[in-house]
């Protein structure tokens, strides 16, 4: 039996340049650069899944100098931070903090999330980042003080495939 290839639409390897970078410069949070710079690798038949997509531009944004990666992981907001409360966050990642239940917080949780927030952006110098779908207020909270004890080299790797598992999700959703 032929194995079923689901592949994005529209295919990405048939998209000008202004086009896809239009179409998917937002999977990685406010930083259009690294679809930019997938699509100048060229791209072909193995780029229109969300898989194959999500590896080049994994590839692009793992190769970025730490500066670089430093701005992609600073453009991601706070776990039930401010700017949710606020209405102030990406279609994307409100969709996702929803997911996990972030949105209906207790006054307990909500205050932990804060205090999390604020140790770790103290620590590392931006936000505690994790691909929430798929998990429960509860597990993040978890991640979240035992990701604390990471030294700093080790929680920016976290961070950055935390950030490309992100991307892959959102290509993942975007199917048809």
């Amino acid at each position: 039996m032929a194995e079923t290839v689901v592949r994005l639409t529209p295919r990405p390897s048939r998209l000008s340049e202004a086009d896809f970078v239009e179409r998917f410069g937002d999977v990685y949070e406010h930083s259009p650069w690294i679809a930019r710079e997938a699509y100048q690798l060229g791209l072909g038949e193995p780029q229109d899944t969300p898989q194959g997509l999500a590896e080049v531009m994994a590839r692009v944004f793992r190769a970025a100098d730490p500066e670089r990666q430093l701005g992609v992981l600073r453009a991601h907001p706070d776990l039930a931070g401010k700017a949710a409360l606020a209405g102030e966050l990406t279609r994307d990642s409100s969709a996702e903090q929803a997911s996990a239940g972030l949105d209906q917080c207790t006054p307990e949780e909500f205050s932990r999330f804060q205090t999390l927030n604020d140790a770790y952006q103290k620590r590392f110098g931006f936000p505690f980042i994790i691909a929430v779908k798929g998990l429960h207020r509860g597990d993040i909270l978890k991640a979240f003080a035992d990701r604390l004890e990471h030294d700093l080299e080790q929680e920016r790797r976290a961070a950055v495939e935390q950030v490309n598992r992100i991307a892959l999700l959102r290509l993942c959703d975007r199917v048809g």
